[in-house]
């Protein structure tokens, strides 16, 4: 019981956490301009995310599945944004 909730619980941090770069991809947007993004600094964290989730999908855990696909779905979104506002 307590595993289920600790697993519930990392997950929707890890949702939350996620989602987090969208407010840089908002300030991108209202600034019309990337130049204070370290887009290498995204590319290093899509890595640990690809990691991450390869590792849960190989031991079938969506507890690591689910906010780590979010997340490098997210920092693929603000790489792109980024490089189109560079």
């Amino acid at each position: 019981m307590l595993v289920t909730v600790l697993g519930i619980g990392a997950a929707s941090w890890g949702i939350i956490m996620a989602l987090s770069p969208v407010l840089q991809i908002r300030r991108i947007l209202n600034r019309r301009s990337s130049e204070d993004v370290s887009i290498g600094y995204f590319l290093v964290l899509l890595g640990g995310f690809a990691i991450w989730m390869a590792y849960g999908i190989s031991i079938g855990n969506l507890v690591l599945i689910v906010p780590n696909s979010v997340a490098f779905c997210v920092g693929v979104a603000t790489i792109l944004i980024a490089r189109r506002f560079r």
